[in-house]
């Protein structure tokens, strides 16, 4: 059998599973991902034997597959931003929307000296890599509560060559950056709500971490901790940018305004849904004391 036809088994069995529309796609990603090969290479070598020893891993990763098992999860890899990321089921898969955070940061940070940027709750560090590897003179730091999370975020790192300019910090949102303060906090944190389980893809409930996922029944448990707790840590007249969840802006909206943040907007995704939280903090508020000091005599 050469590759051409091992493809098209692999399609056919794919095609009996959860996603047939994509059977023919993840067909040949596994089988690359086992060979270690290009899809170019692929082309040139359509008709050729295939190496016999990837046919026990083919079969199994092809079985993973039909129970409804992620190709991300499959292959262990990820595309975000233009980057390659490992990810194993202890993060989340890195989503395109995420990137709309990504570029609303790069556009906030344009112009900043000496800019400090923090990522909370990083996960595979998708966002933290991102930054550090599009802003070569900006500090970032990186923090999850997961330590299984934060070893495949500096993997990442190390992967995509900015670990040398990214701090990581294990601990629940700020608890590990006492005494820190950032230009920019950003953060894509759990905010599916519990309520909306039994809906989600077998994809998404069954395979990914449920605590990187869910943010309470109404999915806002950790907007109402990391809004109020953020202003401590950020700079004056620093950003905090958040993913959000679909209808959750008018909420997340009233505890920015609630918490004294100004400059109040929101970015929509590809479907028009907003889905990126930005806030500004208050610019510092000269003291009586300091204004007497610039009096003259």
């Amino acid at each position: 059998m050469n590759l051409r036809a091992l493809l098209q088994l692999a399609e056919d069995l794919l095609a009996m599973g959860p996603h047939p529309e994509r059977a023919r796609l993840d067909a040949e990603l596994i089988v690359l991902h086992l060979l270690g090969q290009s899809r170019a290479w692929m082309v040139a070598h359509l008709y050729e034997p295939y190496p016999a020893a990837i046919e026990h891993e083919l079969s199994q990763a092809l079985t993973r597959r039909q129970e409804g098992e992620p190709i991300q999860y499959i292959t262990g890899e990820a595309e975000f931003f233009g980057l390659t990321f490992k990810v194993s089921p202890g993060v989340l898969i890195p989503r395109p929307e995420t990137e709309h955070l990504v570029e609303e940061v790069l556009r906030l940070a344009a112009g900043i000296e000496g800019l400090c940027v923090a990522d909370i709750g990083t996960g595979s560090g998708a966002i933290a890599v991102a930054l550090a590897h599009s802003l070569p003179a900006a500090k970032v730091w990186a923090t999850d509560i997961s330590p299984e999370a934060l070893k495949i975020a500096r993997r990442n790192a190390a992967r995509n060559g900015v670990e040398e300019r990214i701090t990581f910090a294990e601990g629940d949102l700020f608890a590990s950056l006492d005494g820190q303060r950032f230009n920019i906090i950003a953060s894509n944190p759990p905010y599916v709500p519990l309520t909306d389980l039994a809906s989600l893809s077998t994809e998404v409930r069954d395979f990914e971490p449920h605590t990187a996922l869910f943010g309470g029944d109404d999915g806002l448990d950790i907007y109402r901790r990391l809004i109020p707790e953020a202003k401590a840590l950020v700079s004056p007249g620093g950003w905090l940018v958040m993913e959000i969840g679909y209808g959750q802006q008018q909420a997340v909206e009233a505890q920015l305004e609630a918490n004294g943040y100004s400059e109040i907007h929101f970015i929509p995704d590809y479907q028009g849904i907003p889905r990126v939280a930005v806030g500004r903090a208050a610019e510092a508020i000269p003291t009586a004391h300091s204004d007497e000091a610039e009096q003259p005599e």
